[in-house]
C-alpha cells in the first residue's frame, strides 16, 4: 500500500497547535493565570539547559485538569481548522495520510477525524492530568513510531512532508520524494541525497 508521510504543526497547518491551545485556552479561562509563576520557572530552566525539552513538555499540559479538555479541543478545531492548508484537506490528497507529529494526542485526535487522517502518531499525553507518556514524539523518535506501528504492513512511502530539514531528516529517509514546507504553506521539492549528504542515521527499530 502507498502512503505519504506529514507532519503536522507548520506543516499542514501554519502554527504550533499545542502553543496556540495553550494560549486559547487562557484566553477563555482567565484562572488559569495562577499557573503563570510555574511555567516562568519552568521555561527559564529549559533556557539555562537544566531541563530537557521532554522534561518541559513532561507537566507543560497540566492545565488540561482545570478546563473542559473535550469541548476546549472542539472549540479551539472549529475556529482553526479554517487554517489548515487546500493540498491536505482529504479531497485533494492521493494516497494513504500518515501524521507524525510531537503534538498532543488529545488535541489531533480531533482534527483527525475532522480531516480523515487515516493514521495519527504523536505525543501521548494522560488526558486527565496532562502528563507526558513514554518519549516526545519527535527527532528519531518518529522513526521509532512509526516502525513500531507499521514494521509489518510493509506500507511504500512516496512523499515526506514537513517544514523542518532540521529536525526531521529521519522522516524524510523513509519517502521516495522529499517536500519542504514553506511558512505561507508552499511545497518545494528537494533531493535527499543533497540535503543529507551523509546519508540517513541508523535508526532503532
Amino acid at each position: 500500500m502507498k502512503a505519504d508521510i506529514y507532519d503536522f504543526d507548520k506543516t499542514v497547518i501554519p502554527f504550533d497547535s499545542g502553543s496556540l491551545f495553550l494560549l486559547y485556552c487562557f484566553v477563555r479561562h482567565p484562572y488559569l493565570i495562577f499557573l503563570l509563576p510555574y511555567y516562568a520557572v519552568a521555561g527559564l530552566l529549559l533556557a539555562l539547559q537544566i531541563i530537557n525539552i521532554e522534561k518541559f513538555k513532561k507537566h507543560i499540559f497540566c492545565f488540561v485538569r482545570f478546563i473542559n479538555l473535550e469541548k476546549n479541543v472542539k472549540g479551539f478545531w472549529d475556529r482553526y481548522e479554517c487554517k489548515v492548508y487546500d493540498w491536505f484537506r482529504p479531497e485533494n490528497r492521493e494516497r494513504t495520510a500518515i501524521v507524525i507529529s510531537a503534538s498532543p494526542d488529545f488535541l489531533l485526535g480531533e482534527i483527525k477525524e475532522r480531516m480523515k487522517i487515516e493514521y495519527l502518531l504523536c505525543t501521548r499525553h494522560d488526558r486527565k492530568t496532562g502528563t507526558l507518556l513514554g518519549r516526545n514524539c519527535r527527532f528519531h523518535e518518529k522513526v521509532r513510531r512509526y516502525n513500531e506501528a507499521f514494521g509489518d504492513k510493509g506500507f511504500e512511502i512516496v512523499c515526506v512532508y514537513s517544514d523542518s530539514t532540521e529536525h526531521d531528516g529521519p522522516i524524510f529517509s523513509l519517502g521516495e520524494r522529499c517536500f519542504h514546507i514553506h511558512s505561507d504553506g508552499r511545497r518545494e521539492e528537494f533531493v535527499y541525497a543533497e540535503k543529507y549528504p551523509n546519508g540517513p542515521d541508523k535508526f532503532v527499530k
